[in-house]
């Protein structure tokens, strides 16, 4: 994979065109008119996360990003339980984004036919497809995630066009960039959704080991996510609020939540630009499952060449040389979550899309913060000539915001659920019980076979004869 391969990759994972219309209402919500520069705010602690994980990544070339970084710098056992966290997290977002897929096809399907077919029945197509291409390997998904990544932000950009060739709602504001109107505690719940934009940034270690130019071209697609995401999204939700102005977002938010984007492009674009869109909601999901499918089975990949996980996991396709067997369980679990949603009749969207978004974000959270410690403790210990700020200043301030998002976001955990004080307790306790579980396993391999501990992630492609994952 080349620099643009894994920044469309790393980018059609994020969804930006269901993250604006579906999830960026929810922003305004919470934040009115301070939400664009919060994107900004998040988008610079999240520019100092990289400094560090990058300067790391010099040092540690492993499919198994986060378990490889947090093994290195605070220990096996530690690393162990990031490895089975990041496992929940990241099939936890991509298995909830069926929800998402489902819903959004139900609707477009009932709108163009007349017909109606329950949510799932489009969740288990989107599982078969995205098992096959998963399996056709990583070049392959690439093309195609590429193509509707460039779809999606099209849209997103003529929307824009629209909105300020029309003039808005009135004079332009720039008071969403203001500090007295984006760093103010009220904006606190706001913080947690706006960093869930990021969620899936850092995959870029995830395919250290089948990119072209070594981790000059993760580096690369590193800092070029992260800079798209933040100025991006800065700039869209910025003209969202030009439509309604900057004194009134909040409370068209309030009103019409659901429909606060679809109604921009309504009022503001021709009417074939609103059609498509309906339609590139639908690959936008289908983009999101494809690109998260590839990572967490690339997770999945990694444990098993340790051995934390059965060690067939860990082998690639003669021919595709796609982890072919990660991927078919990680296709197994989704259908399987998919059958008992429809079974029992339980809500695509509260009960699905929401509960395992609320698990990713946690779980993705708190490794982003571990990750922090760990690059600070291993380079000072070990690379101290990569100088104060790569290895002390940069990661040292973005451990001290991303514990404050974290808090937050436990503060604010109702609202990332949708649920009441059972669901919270259930989220959390997963994502606790994750942790631990990755952490007795490692003791517990330390206790039965001292030489495979002793090995735990000390991988690195380099030096390593086994296959990288979707290599070609």
């Amino acid at each position: 994979m080349g620099t643009k391969d894994l920044v469309f990759t790393v980018l059609a994972a994020l969804a930006p065109l269901t993250l604006i219309v579906a999830v960026a209402p929810l922003h305004f919500l919470k934040g009115g008119a301070a939400v664009p520069g919060g994107y900004l705010v998040a988008g610079v602690v999240m520019a100092l996360f990289a400094v560090g994980f990058m300067t790391m990544s010099r040092y540690v070339r492993n499919a198994g990003a986060f378990y490889a970084t947090i093994t290195r710098g605070l220990g096996r056992p530690m690393g162990s339980g990031a490895a089975t966290l990041a496992l929940l997290a990241y099939n936890a977002l991509q298995i909830s984004t069926y929800g998402a897929l489902g819903l959004y096809a139900t609707q477009s399907f009932e709108k163009y036919t007349g017909l109606s077919l329950p949510w799932w029945v489009f969740a288990l197509v989107g599982v078969a497809l995205v098992a096959w291409l998963g399996f056709t390997g990583i070049h392959t998904s690439a093309r195609i995630l590429g193509i509707l990544l460039v779809l999606e932000v099209t849209v997103l950009v003529v929307m824009a066009v629209c909105v300020l060739a029309k003039g808005g709602a009135g004079s332009t504001s720039f008071t969403s960039f203001s500090p007295g109107t984006v760093l103010t505690p009220e904006n606190g719940a706001m913080f947690t959704l706006v960093f869930g934009a990021f969620m899936g940034f850092e995959s870029t270690a995830i395919f250290s080991e089948e990119a072209r130019g070594g981790i000059r071209t993760v580096r690369r697609a590193t800092y070029i996510a992260v800079a798209f995401i933040a100025v991006f999204y800065a700039f869209i939700t910025w003209t969202i609020v030009q439509a309604f102005g900057a004194g009134a977002i909040q409370g068209a938010a309030e009103k019409d939540t659901a429909n606060l984007v679809t109604g921009v492009f309504d009022r503001y674009t021709p009417g074939p630009i609103a059609a498509v869109t309906q339609i590139l909601l639908i690959t936008s999901a289908f983009a999101a499952l494809l690109a998260l499918h590839n990572a967490a089975n690339r997770y999945l990949f990694a444990l098993g060449r340790e051995r934390l996980v059965p060690a067939a996991f860990g082998r690639t396709h003669p021919r595709t040389r796609s982890p072919h067997l990660a991927g078919a369980v990680q296709t197994v679990l989704a259908a399987v979550v998919v059958v008992v949603w429809a079974v029992f009749g339980l809500d695509p969207y509260l009960g699905l899309l929401l509960w395992g978004s609320a698990i990713g974000f946690l779980g993705i959270i708190a490794l982003w913060a571990l990750c922090c410690l760990a690059v600070i403790t291993y380079l000072r210990r070990n690379v101290p000539e990569t100088g104060l700020w790569r290895g002390l200043i940069a990661p040292g301030l973005s451990f001290l915001a991303l514990c404050l998002i974290f808090v937050l976001t436990v503060a604010n955990i109702s609202l990332l659920t949708g649920g009441g004080t059972v669901t919270n307790a259930v989220v959390l306790g997963l994502c606790v019980l994750a942790f631990v579980a990755g952490i007795v396993s490692a003791l517990s391999l330390r206790a039965r076979a001292p030489q495979r501990y002793a090995g735990l992630a000390e991988t690195n492609v380099e030096d390593e004869a086994v296959p990288a994952a979707g290599r070609a």
